[in-house]
């Protein structure tokens, strides 16, 4: 399976690189809106089946290591 992760601020955390990208994008043109994040992908493969244990073993590892759940949200995209 393969797996892409993929972590964010919490909509109440304040964005520093994002404000920066969005103020760098309006100068050089780019109309955009004021609310740009920046997040991360991480991306794997594994071996197994996509069960129940494995979702919550997942949830683990992206709570544990991949993301700051006090301040990060994170999401997960399983294909084969």
């Amino acid at each position: 399976m393969n797996i892409r992760v993929f972590v964010n601020y919490k909509k109440n955390v304040l964005d520093p690189q994002g404000a920066a990208v969005g103020r760098a994008m309006t100068s050089i043109g780019f109309a955009t809106s004021s609310k740009v994040r920046v997040g991360k992908t991480i991306e794997f493969s594994v071996d197994g089946q996509d069960t129940p244990e494995f979702r919550k073993a997942l949830d683990k590892l992206c709570g544990d290591l991949l993301s700051n759940p006090v301040i990060e949200d994170y999401r997960y995209e399983i294909t084969q």
